[in-house]
């Protein structure tokens, strides 16, 4: 079934076929009077409106639509949420704008051991219709694309149980959803100083085979900072999930520079998060060696803490994403266009940076490169409709979303 869908302002990075960095980050396609042709889902054509529709059988089009020269852009993706829990932790908020120290949060009931008691007590169904809730909210915010971690299990059968729930949301809702293996989010009390022990006798030996097992996780994620995981440990897990057939992801350098980063690139995993306390010069080598550098903005925000420089690392040539890290505890955020925005006024990004970020790199984050993060033929139609004249629009109307309808598919889903 083909669909045409004319009249559109179409702001698009263009795939070179590796994730953008540098210079080249900054270039947007603009395709004024652009026109989409839309076939099953995919793209078949899309320029100029002329380019479009010249020798095309106006019978062999069975749905057509004006956009009244509207912005569009594609749809976000969003490479690195734990969207996938049971209970908020909004009290925990509150007590940190307080001034309540980590320690004594923890005391309190607080921090991630409390996400762990929550999954523990949930339902299957009860975790998956959290997730599946706010993955929708996402969608509405512009989101077609999605990374859920586990990580709030922390034991063989509850991570299961959450990659389950996660394998859910991308067969019930509209969402392409990757799902990531986090078992290594923290070290669970019991193991506290034992931290080898349970790297090498849980993670490696008990719970990767059974993920393996299940094959719905693509990713395998670890948590490197000082008090969770260390760089060595970090490095065995990593590699041995390559070498099971798991593509890697780290979070790294988080609040110190502990040499995650260096890591990232000395592994060549997919992506590294966070990164606020990286050194410029793993920076650089995570650039060689082709590691996408996923930024966090809205947990700094969250955190009141300082944001990761998006400007020094696109000058570094390390292809940068964003993301929202949504999570009950450092950053209860969905919405990609504030992020969008965030990335701009606070990591100095300009807008094309940002907009390829949220788009075609965020799909190289999650190895969805090839159907999502630009329009372009043969990708998947997802694309957004913007209040606005251009992207700027996502920074410039702030405390909202310009998000005015949303394309899955070529089909309008929210």
């Amino acid at each position: 079934m083909k669909k045409l869908y004319r009249n559109m302002r179409i702001f698009t990075p263009e795939d070179t076929g590796r994730p953008l960095s540098g210079e080249a980050q900054g270039k947007i396609k603009e395709i004024v009077c652009g026109s989409m042709l839309v076939e099953d889902g995919i793209i078949a054509k899309v320029g100029t409106d002329e380019q479009v529709t010249k020798d095309l059988c106006p019978k062999s089009v069975s749905f057509e639509k004006d956009f009244g020269g509207a912005c569009v852009i594609p749809g976000f993706v969003d490479p690195h949420t734990h969207l996938c829990f049971a209970k908020r932790r909004e009290d925990e908020f509150g007590m940190r704008l307080a001034g309540l120290p980590y320690l004594e949060i923890l005391a309190r009931g607080g921090g991630i051991l409390s996400s762990v008691n929550a999954v523990k007590a949930a339902t299957e169904e009860q975790l998956f219709e959290v997730t599946k809730k706010l993955a929708l909210a996402a969608l509405a915010k512009g989101t077609t694309t999605i990374e859920i971690k586990s990580g709030y299990g922390l034991e063989l059968d509850l991570e299961l149980k959450m990659l389950e729930v996660i394998r859910r949301v991308g067969k019930e809702t509209p969402l392409d959803v990757v799902p990531t293996f986090m078992g290594a989010h923290a070290v669970p009390q019991e193991w506290k100083t034992k931290a080898d022990e349970f790297v090498d006798e849980i993670l490696v030996k008990k719970m990767l085979p059974k993920v393996k097992e299940q094959g719905i996780a693509e990713f395998c994620d670890v948590f490197c900072e000082e008090g969770v995981f260390s760089v060595d440990q970090s490095r065995r897990l990593l590699k041995k999930a390559k070498e099971m057939g798991f593509d890697t992801k780290i979070h790294a350098d988080e609040v110190n520079d502990l040499g995650g980063a260096g890591l990232a690139a000395e592994l060549a995993t997919t992506s590294a998060e966070h990164l606020l306390a990286a050194s410029e010069e793993n920076l650089k080598a995570m650039g060689k060696a082709g590691t996408i550098a996923v930024l966090l903005p809205a947990t700094a925000y969250s955190l009141k803490k300082p944001y990761a420089n998006g400007r020094k690392i696109v000058d570094c040539g390390t292809p940068v994403a964003i993301a929202t890290d949504c999570n009950p505890g450092s950053c209860f955020c969905e919405s990609m266009p504030f992020v969008f925005g965030l990335s701009v006024m606070n990591m100095n990004m300009t807008v094309n940076e940002a907009l390829t970020a949220a788009t075609l790199n965020a799909a190289y984050a999650i190895n969805r490169s090839k159907i999502a993060g630009s329009l372009e033929v043969g990708k998947q139609a997802d694309f957004l409709v913007l209040d606005g004249e251009t992207p700027v629009t996502l920074a410039y109307h702030a405390g909202s979303t310009s998000v005015e309808a949303v394309y899955k598919m070529g089909e309008n889903v929210a």
